[in-house]
């Protein structure tokens, strides 16, 4: 019996290594068990073959039977294999949506419980419109081309000026001129050639809003006038998308939530109209510490994240205060107001 085995294993192993198709080897395994099976039921009991051969059919019955179950559990397999490509499964799918490099960079959020792989694949899915590339601006651009945001617009009509530098730290000093929207490209690019930036050297209008934010999951504004945040919270709450907001003077910033469509308020609803001229005066008449611009937008790239992948808590229906002069911050609840223009029943 021992022999038959040897000859089987030179047939299939030695086969292979003399590049015998793996068709041909099971012919022959196949031949060799017939012959074996036909000399114990055609020889008499004691004959010297059979002996030799272990004596009974029984044994190789068994191994005849395991051969055949393995065979046709290898054939279901392929078929299987075969109907779910022609229906377009995962094994039909193009390449992982990340390289090795992405994953390596990514590696700290991915082993992050809230976020994990799948919290990273939607930020990469993500498309986040941040209007205005100043103060608040540049470190949400930063970071979320860090993170891994797979678009990012951003909309500016500014150049840089060598008085940002203090603030806006994602231009240079070599930028100096230069539309910040296309520097704050050059930065995003640098920082992470995997993400998608997409650069509009322009002024936010009221005709052109609407088929710009249409585009984008997630508005974030960082501008510095009430006449264009008033419009960036009328178009968010018109397509239903919602608005990460921040504002900054001096020493103190605050950043909030505005979405009405999941039922908290919008932006209108807790500034109804603009402070009288002198009331809320600009960085450049009030002046502003240089790192809290820092500071706030990062906490609005946060709350970009979280709201993009659901993990922890938004700041809707709240708003954080940061007193950088005495290193507090707190947070107010926010409602809604029902004669809102903008989100209100009128």
């Amino acid at each position: 019996m021992l022999r038959v085995l040897f000859i089987a294993g030179l047939i299939w192993w030695g086969g292979r290594f003399v590049q015998l198709p793996r068709s041909l080897r099971l012919v022959l395994l196949g031949l060799l068990f017939l012959a074996v099976l036909t000399l114990h039921l055609t020889l008499p009991e004691g004959h010297g073959l059979r002996e030799a051969t272990g004596g009974s059919p029984a044994f190789w019955l068994m191994l005849g039977g395991f051969g055949l179950l393995a065979t046709g559990y290898g054939w279901i397999i392929s078929r299987l294999k075969s109907r779910a490509q022609a229906q377009g499964s995962p094994m039909s799918q193009p390449p992982a949506l990340f390289t090795d490099t992405e994953l390596n960079r990514y590696a700290r959020h991915i082993v992050l419980r809230e976020l994990g792989g799948p919290g990273q694949k939607k930020l990469k899915q993500a498309k986040v419109l941040v209007v205005g590339a100043g103060g608040l601006g540049a470190p949400v651009l930063q970071y979320l081309a860090a993170a891994g945001v797979g678009t990012i617009g951003v909309i500016d009509d500014d150049a840089v000026e060598n008085a940002n530098l203090q603030r806006q730290v994602i231009h240079r000093d070599q930028d100096i001129g230069m539309p910040k929207v296309f520097s704050a490209e050059a930065a995003m690019r640098a920082q992470n050639p995997y993400v998608e930036v997409r650069p509009y050297q322009r002024r936010l209008t009221q005709e052109m809003a609407q088929e710009l934010f249409a585009d984008y999951d997630l508005i974030l504004d960082g501008t510095d006038n009430f006449d264009t945040r008033y419009l960036v919270n009328e178009t968010a709450v018109a397509l239903g998308k919602p608005l990460i907001s921040g504002a900054l003077s001096q020493w103190e910033g605050q950043l909030s939530l505005f979405h009405p469509k999941s039922g908290g308020p919008c932006y209108q609803c807790i500034f109804p109209e603009a402070p009288a001229a002198g009331l809320a005066p600009s960085c450049s008449e009030a002046g502003v510490i240089g790192p809290l611009p820092g500071v706030v937008g990062t906490m609005m790239a946060v709350e970009a994240v979280k709201q993009i992948t659901g993990a922890g808590t938004t700041l809707q229906g709240e708003m954080l205060i940061y007193d950088a002069l005495y290193g507090e911050s707190r947070k107010i609840r926010l409602s809604s107001r029902k004669d809102c223009p903008i989100c209100g029943a009128g």
